[in-house]
């Protein structure tokens, strides 16, 4: 089970990240859900239910960027182990005012490499990769809608 590295604060943003221990995150899990299922919604890469459930478990965590007064923003990780070593996946994310709270991202990358992982991955739409410093398009996930 994933362990929450608490506080990770950001001086030049105005917000800070935040991982909700599981021990309580049935209590913000509802101030939140709207974000995560919007972010599911637009990607379509997951099921809403499958993320709640590993989150409200503690299969994954919630973090949250946090401006002192409002959440911002809202993502579910999830530690897996593949073939090319243990990798931490950024499931959904959602939220407002993304330019406050993108650069938080660190504190989950120093979260996945404390945790032993190889990567730091995103499911999600493709401009995170022209946003997020560091991170590049490695593979593609395509469809073809079926009649």
């Amino acid at each position: 089970m994933p362990q929450a590295p608490g506080l990770w604060p950001d001086g030049h943003h105005g917000a800070q990240l935040v991982s909700v221990d599981p021990g309580y995150v049935r209590e913000v899990w509802p101030l939140v859900a709207p974000l995560i299922e919007r972010a599911i919604v637009t990607t379509g890469l997951s099921a809403f239910a499958a993320i709640e459930q590993d989150i409200l478990v503690g299969a994954s965590l919630l973090w949250v960027a946090w401006n002192g007064a409002v959440i911002e923003a809202a993502a579910a990780t999830s530690l897996q182990q593949t073939d090319a070593g243990k990798v931490c996946v950024i499931t959904a994310c959602a939220g407002t005012g993304m330019t406050r709270w993108l650069p938080l991202i660190g504190g989950i990358e120093s979260y996945a490499q404390a945790e032993g992982c190889r990567y730091v991955r995103i499911f999600g739409r493709r401009g995170w990769a022209r946003v997020l410093e560091g991170y590049e398009e490695t593979h593609a996930i395509i469809d073809k809608r079926l009649p």
